[in-house]
């Protein structure tokens, strides 16, 4: 069954498939600036991630809701890392803290932005869909806090 959208809708969809290519550009990026092996994998598991989520809107706006949009795949359930055995005593790179201020507040951002979707669509399935990709937004932006917290780049004081 095809599904059909109100204008609205299909804006907000636009809107989000928008924010998840400049995520897919960010996390992409910042894997080859940053100095921390583990970091630039984190960005590159994330950057994956988010392209599964840009496809995901592509088939939305086609008129699908996909199959097992909703199920917990891979990693998007959960947290993408586990820093907290990390010492803290490690050099910092300045550059590695900027880009994960900066991926943090767009992730913050995004999952927002989910939010207020969420709440403007019809069907319950599309819904659920945008619900589950928001999750996984939350996900990939606590991953990154605590990579940040276990390096001492942010305090949660």
């Amino acid at each position: 069954m095809t599904m059909s959208f109100t204008t609205k809708e299909k804006q907000l969809l636009e809107d989000q498939k928008n924010h998840e290519e400049i995520c897919i550009k960010k996390y992409s990026d910042y894997a080859k600036l940053a100095t921390d092996p583990q970091l630039s994998q984190l960005f590159t598991t994330h950057a994956q991630m988010e392209q599964e989520h840009y496809n995901t809107i592509t088939q939305l706006l086609n008129g699908q809701v996909p199959v097992g949009a909703t199920q917990c795949g891979g990693q998007g359930g959960q947290s993408t890392g586990s820093f907290l055995s990390q010492g803290k005593s490690e050099t910092v790179s300045k550059s590695d803290k900027d880009l994960c201020t900066d991926i943090l507040m767009t992730e913050k951002y995004i999952s927002g932005a989910y939010n207020t979707a969420i709440f403007e669509f019809r069907d319950p399935k599309v819904r659920d869909v945008l619900n589950h990709i928001q999750k996984e937004e939350q996900k990939h932006g606590e991953a990154v806090f605590q990579y940040m917290q276990s390096k001492g780049m942010y305090s949660a004081q």
